[in-house]
């Protein structure tokens, strides 16, 4: 399905209300993946043998902020560029990774889960149905272009 015009204008007004604290909503995002899969956290290196607790981690709390600009970065271009817009070899590279972690459908569809509830949480003011729908179908593309790598 592709991102209308409404379902751009949505995800730009929403992202415009959560840029400027990106890096605590990726790190909400992130804690709400670990909270309901705990295990998650094994596919991430620095936190194997880490000491430092996860909401205090400055390893997670970068890498949480990259990836949770590059969702809403990717979502906001979708529409003009009719495709993700990632780069095709960061791309070729995020497909690499997941595949050689083990990433499976069930962890994708968790962290869609934690991204809604994560930017629920954060606008809540223009939380709406729709709002969703277009946050997730965005997502559900930069996951397919991610699992067209995962080769």
């Amino acid at each position: 399905m592709a991102l209308t015009a409404q379902q751009e204008s949505l995800i730009v007004n929403s992202w415009d209300m959560l840029k400027n604290d990106s890096a605590d909503h990726g790190l909400k995002f992130f804690l709400k993946i670990f909270s309901a899969a705990p295990e998650a956290t094994a596919l991430f290196s620095y936190l194997k043998d880490s000491s430092v607790p996860l909401d205090q981690n400055p390893k997670l709390k970068t890498h949480a902020t990259l990836v949770f600009v590059m969702i809403a970065e990717t979502a906001i271009q979708l529409r003009k560029t009719g495709k993700v817009n990632v780069g095709e070899s960061n791309l070729k590279h995020l497909g690499a990774v997941h595949l050689k972690l083990g990433v499976t459908h069930a962890h994708f569809a968790l962290a869609k889960a934690a991204l809604l509830e994560t930017i629920k949480e954060g606008v809540p003011c223009i939380w709406s149905t729709a709002l969703s729908d277009a946050w997730g179908v965005a997502y559900d593309h930069l996951v397919a272009a991610i699992k067209a790598e995962m080769k």
